[in-house]
């Protein structure tokens, strides 16, 4: 069996912590380095759904997309929300490690998962670094050009199942081949999008003034595909269990979180009389 330090190598190779941007927590959140790992869970959210999962499972690590303390804390007392989990994670002798901007911007990375999942060719970054290999977002194309209502229908399927599930914003009849994804949320990226001259952009969190701004510009602009953050995110967790299943073929098994720990558990429309 590897160590703990030897699994955090080959996800760091994969997904550099230098890659992470500035105001981000990656790495290892609690755990022994020198501790032996045969089992390791990955998940978007590092919660107490995912922690029951890990414990009960016999996994010795959580691997997480979000990190678990994002912001500067001062203690981790047991009867708060996230150091109970700190607490409960140290007692079952489970570690955490979290790779979040650093496996956005990784090539491949969050964003290929995700085009990936739609059954797009990826082309480049949506906003690439100097490198232009890594960057947030990818830009992709389709084996071959479909109606805007057929791609929401395509992206639906391609991912796990949500409450608020996937919309879309635009004219149902429009061709769609060249698309943009991005992993997580993405309104923000917006004008990366329309300059990119994407027929479609897929991304989650998408906010009402960013989206009508966006629609509401006279050049014509790439339809919008929203998804839930833990949806859009979610098929990373094969890429980055795949990365660990090829460093330690045999030695260490691994397992993706099927539980969804997207916050939206209810949806209701209104009913007509």
């Amino acid at each position: 069996m590897p160590a703990l330090a030897e699994v955090i190598a080959a996800l760091e190779q994969a997904y550099p912590p230098e890659l992470a941007e500035s105001w981000d927590a990656v790495g290892l959140v609690c755990g022994d380095p020198a501790e032996k790992v045969d089992k390791v869970l990955f998940c978007v959210d590092p919660v107490e759904e995912t922690v029951d999962e890990a414990i009960d499972g016999g996994a010795q690590l959580i691997v997480a997309h979000h990190p678990l303390l994002l912001r500067g804390v001062h203690g981790v007392p047991a009867d708060s929300t996230k150091g109970r989990l700190v607490h409960r994670l140290i007692r079952a002798g489970v570690a955490l490690y979290c790779a979040h901007t650093n496996a956005d911007s990784a090539s491949p990375g969050v964003s290929d998962a995700l085009a990936d999942a739609i059954g797009l060719t990826v082309l480049g970054p949506l906003d690439p670094r100097e490198d232009g290999v890594t960057g947030i977002g990818r830009i992709g194309e389709l084996p071959e050009p479909e109606p805007f209502s057929a791609f929401v229908e395509r992206v639906a399927n391609a991912l796990p199942r949500t409450e608020p599930g996937v919309y879309g914003a635009g004219d149902p009849d429009r061709p769609i081949s060249r698309v943009a994804v991005s992993g997580g949320s993405g309104d923000s990226y917006l004008k990366r999008a329309t300059a990119a001259g994407v027929d479609a952009y897929v991304t989650a969190d998408l906010r009402h003034h960013p989206a009508g701004e966006h629609l509401a510009e006279i050049s014509e602009v790439p339809a919008l595909v929203g998804v839930t953050h833990w949806a859009s995110e979610w098929p990373w967790c094969e890429q980055a269990s795949a990365v660990v299943r090829a460093a330690f073929a045999g030695n260490v098994d691994v397992h993706v979180s099927t539980r969804c720990t997207d916050p939206w558990t209810l949806r209701a429309t209104r009913t007509e009389h």
